[in-house]
């Protein structure tokens, strides 16, 4: 990067030698790693297939194919670069370019106002376009070990918490809070993303869901005839015609209820049975039985499986809807693992992917961040899988790039290579021996 002189910082005055900085080093990087997200992004073909689906609004001679955008600005959110205003800088990084398929020698990459461009030049039908093309990415990556014999989909809405005045954003009552309100799937089994859904802050938490789990099923049972499908929700989701459309296309499912007199009044045998054995032992009780309910909007009788809990703090009771035909222990235990799966998946998505930095003014600029955010996820979570070793414990992806990608690195453009010199003391030199030795590598 071509500057000029820059000031002298001095610091750390108590070091045995003065010590002075400055930001002047040659064809330096901070984020050594990003060799392993151009590896992944070309496993999956992911920057391109969303560019395929971009219009490009620009006319003339451009500088920056589509392509290259998309490529940088996801890399960039892998990164932990959440701000767009980065690209200021970031634009120069040599590594950066070389991952978006430039030489670090080459011009810069596309600045923030271009980037901004891209985003507003976003409407709604090319945000259904992306949200198919990452579908597909999902049937291409969850095929590759064969046809799967069941798709778990999780369903779940999360709060998107907003500090401006962007488009579509509302006070909601429960997360006291202005906010969108997206609706995300996750496949149960792998915690691979299907869905990420933008909508208004008040949406109900089930709002779209029937929509979105048709187009899902079909795109499914397309690409897998017969493939066992089972849905896995909470009570946001408890409505008839999810359950009317479930058993018509001999989908099962579990589905939490929220609780009401009828249903306590069902589960209060048990829990006087609970409160009991606590007063006889001192210790937590929980206990698990079933029943049959019927909503007054329901047509007909359906299985509900309930909790009943007496600990330190009061009782508690739970309620499942299932079309499962476990014992009632297991089916509670199966739905309890949503905190597992789909719950970890929002945590990386919001905290590791910065699904929740929606700050455009449009709503579908922000739809169209979400769906970045979603294919960052992917480029991440594809390299956890890489690293997928019995003795390696499952990383949050924040944790994976601090260890994995920020990593400080000379690029040296020579004749006929590129050397990337990293950083002697750097902890994260295992992870990439495991990366460069797995199995089937390109």
């Amino acid at each position: 990067m071509s500057q000029s002189a820059t000031p002298t910082i001095r610091c750390f005055p108590s070091a045995p030698l003065p010590v002075e900085a400055s930001f002047d080093g040659p064809q330096l990087t901070s984020d050594g790693g990003l060799v392993w997200l151009a590896e992944a992004d070309a496993a999956l073909g992911l920057c391109a297939a969303l560019a395929a689906q971009i219009p490009d609004w620009r006319t003339g001679p451009v500088q920056h194919s589509l392509e290259t955008l998309v490529r940088q600005r996801v890399f960039q959110l892998a990164c932990g670069y959440e701000d767009q205003n980065d690209a200021t800088t970031l634009r120069h990084d040599p590594l950066l370019k070389l991952a978006c398929g430039r030489l670090p020698t080459e011009e810069p990459l596309a600045s923030q106002p271009t980037l901004s461009r891209l985003e507003n030049a976003v409407d709604a039908r090319t945000c259904y376009r992306l949200a198919l093309a990452l579908v597909q990415l999902y049937l291409q990556e969850r095929g590759r070990a064969g046809r799967p014999g069941r798709i778990v989909l999780d369903f779940d809405g999360t709060d998107d918490p907003a500090h401006g005045q962007q488009e579509g954003i509302a006070y909601h009552g429960f997360y006291e809070q202005y906010m969108y309100h997206p609706l995300l799937v996750f496949d149960g089994d792998t915690g691979q993303p299907l869905m990420t859904l933008l909508r208004p802050g008040t949406a109900h938490a089930g709002r779209g869901s029937l929509a979105i789990l048709r187009r899902l099923v079909r795109l499914l049972r397309r690409a897998w005839p017969g493939v066992e499908i089972e849905l896995r929700a909470d009570s946001g989701f408890a409505l008839p015609a999810i359950y009317d459309y479930c058993e018509e296309q001999h989908i099962t499912y579990t589905i939490a209820l929220g609780s009401n007199s009828r249903l306590e009044a069902l589960a209060a045998p048990l829990l006087a049975e609970a409160k009991e054995r606590r007063a006889a032992t001192g210790e937590k009780v929980r206990l698990v039985a079933e029943g049959r309910y019927a909503a007054g909007s329901w047509e007909t009788q359906r299985r509900v499986v309930y909790k009943a809990e007496a600990l330190a703090k009061g009782p508690n009771t739970r309620f499942v809807v299932t079309t499962r035909q476990d014992a009632p222990d297991a089916v509670y235990e199966w739905y309890i693992q949503r905190g597992d799966r789909p719950e970890s998946c929002i945590k990386d998505l919001k905290g590791g992917c910065f699904a929740d930095r929606l700050s455009d003014h449009t709503f579908w600029a922000n739809q169209f961040r979400l769906l970045l955010s979603a294919a960052a996820y992917w480029l991440l979570d594809t390299i956890r899988r890489w690293l997928s070793r019995p003795h390696l414990p499952r990383m949050q992806l924040d944790t994976l790039r601090l260890r994995l990608l920020k990593i400080g690195g000379w690029v040296r453009q020579r004749l006929d290579s590129i050397r990337l010199h990293l950083a002697s003391s750097h902890p994260g030199e295992p992870l990439w021996q495991l990366l460069a030795s797995r199995p089937n590598r390109q």
